[in-house]
Order: C-alpha cells, then structure tokens, then sequence
C-alpha cells in the first residue's frame, strides 16, 4: 500500500480532469451506481474527529476520508481501497485533494446553473477556498474580471491573482460585489450572513461553500427568497449540517425549487430554467468528492 502526501498529489490533476471525475462520480451517484458514507463527527474536550466516505464502483474505488479539527485548524487523510478486491491501495493526505475537489464541485454545479456568457466573478473570502475558487473558476470559464471581498481588502493580492489567472482581478465591497457579479462565491468562515439579498442583480449563480455548520451561515433569508433553484451537494447531508439552510425562516425556503446535484448531473431533474433566474449551489463538502478525486489521483500516479 502506498502513501502519496499532499506534495505529491499536488498539481497531478487538471481543473478540467477534476471536474470531469466529479461529473461521471455525481451521475453514478445519480443512477443508483454509488453510494455516500453521511459525515459522522465525534467530540471531546475540542477535539473533533470526523468522517465521511463513499462507495463509487465506476471507479473502481471505495474509500473514506478522516480528518481532525483542533484549534480550527484540520489535518484530512484518505483511505482508498479497491472495489474489486477491497484491497487497501493508498493513504493520502487529503489537505491538497480538498483544495481541489472543491472549486472542481463549483464549477461542476455552475455548469448547469450559471448564466451562459457569464463573465465576471465575485470571491467573498481570501483563504485557501477563495484563493482556489478564483484560480480554478479563472481558468473554468472565459471570464473578463473577478474582484475579491475580504475584511482587510489587499490590492497587492488582486495584483498577483490578476498575473496569475491572466484576468482583471480588484478589490470591492459586499454591495458592489453582490450587484456586478454573473457569478458568486462565498467562501468565508462567517457565523453571520456575508451576502444581502436586496443588494443582488438578476441571473446569478451564487455558490455558498464556506460553512458546514448548522449555527453559522454565510446567506440572509432574502438571498434564499429571491431564488428560483437551490441546488445541495447532497440533500440528506446539507439539509441538515448548512446553516444556510438549518437556520433560514421557513418562509423564505417556500420559494426556491430546491434540488440535489446528483439529479441535476444525472438530467432527471433541471437546473437553471430561464436567463432571470437566481440560483444558488450550497455545498457542505461530501464523502463522494473526496473518493472521486482521489481515485482519479490515484489513477494518475500510477499510470
């Protein structure tokens, strides 16, 4: 059994290579050809320990991911083993491989509930998240300008993301942000609501990944109201782990058409249906990404 760290499997995957494994991944799922392990956390004394794991034959794979959380801070493994055999393959740190499975899920999720010709992109959050989104929602789509929102707003940062990803990159407020973008993101650690529903255009794509907690949320319930379509990485999971969802007034969930990915990819439900919609993707994190990607890496390496 081999061990890949986080050096090794950085960079072994393609924005394009991780999207696509996470497309066939989410339409198994979809037609009844995988199964996902719910996340599972157990706490003492503020250590947290937790689990989660998928079972994904297409890809010749089963796994799980196990991760630590002290001080706010997580350390992530994945345990691979064979479908054929249930052999154990691989360990691998997964730090690199949830920096890549993430924004891969995004864009995935963006593809079918994006405008077309969107073309400007607005990061709530400069962590490893933001930071990754940006870099792999750049190279994604053709877009023309991004503008990141931090607390400390850091126009050098914009500077180096704009040579990196080869687009106009700026800092903006909330407000601007909310209004300009096709295409949103927010990626923050927030407990409180980061984006405001009455500062929002018309059309957009609204990506919330930065929480997974049910007390801490990163949407105000006129966000939730004006949307058409909200689509969950995985219902049974996200309903119940997003504050997003967990904390929002009931009201304001009666009108999205709320939605799971997996039918979205599979086609058995829709996504975006008019140019007018709003539509949102909250993501959790679960254990059919991890194993996905990890199973393309591990294809990769040894091949």
């Amino acid at each position: 059994m081999l061990h890949f760290t986080d050096n090794d499997i950085a960079g072994t995957l393609s924005p394009a290579e991780a999207e696509a494994c996470l497309a066939e991944a989410y339409r198994a799922f979809g037609e009844d050809r995988a199964a996902v392990q719910p996340r599972v956390r157990t706490e003492a004394a503020d250590v947290k320990l937790s689990t989660m794991g998928a079972v994904l034959p297409s890809a010749g794979v089963v796994g799980a991911k196990v991760y630590t959380t002290i001080a706010g801070q997580f350390s992530f493994v994945i345990l691979l083993f064979s479908a054929a055999t249930g052999a154990p393959l691989a360990t691998m740190e997964a730090n690199a491989i949830t920096a890549i499975r993430s924004p891969a899920c995004t864009a995935l999720a963006a593809r079918h509930l994006a405008r077309p010709g969107s073309r400007r992109l607005a990061v709530f959050g400069t962590g490893v998240q933001g930071l990754s989104h940006l870099r792999h929602l750049a190279r994604a789509f053709a877009l023309e300008e991004a503008m990141i929102v931090s607390r400390r707003p850091d126009p050098a940062l914009a500077e180096q993301l704009a040579e990196e990803t080869g687009i106009a990159v700026r800092c903006a407020t909330a407000a601007e942000a909310a209004a300009e973008a096709d295409m949103i993101v927010t990626a923050t650690r927030s407990a409180e609501p980061v984006l405001s529903g009455r500062d929002l255009g018309t059309g957009q794509f609204i990506a919330a990944i930065g929480s997974s907690l049910p007390h801490t949320r990163e949407l105000d319930d006129e966000v939730l109201r004006r949307a058409a379509v909200l689509a969950l990485d995985w219902i049974p999971q996200t309903s119940r782990e997003a504050g997003d969802v967990v904390l929002a007034d009931p009201g304001a969930l009666a009108h999205p058409r709320m939605a799971d990915l997996k039918d979205i990819v599979a086609g058995t439900v829709p996504g975006r249906e008019t140019p007018e919609d709003l539509a949102i993707f909250k993501s959790v994190g679960i254990g059919l990404l991890d194993i996905a990607t990890a199973a393309a890496v591990w294809k990769a390496r040894m091949s």
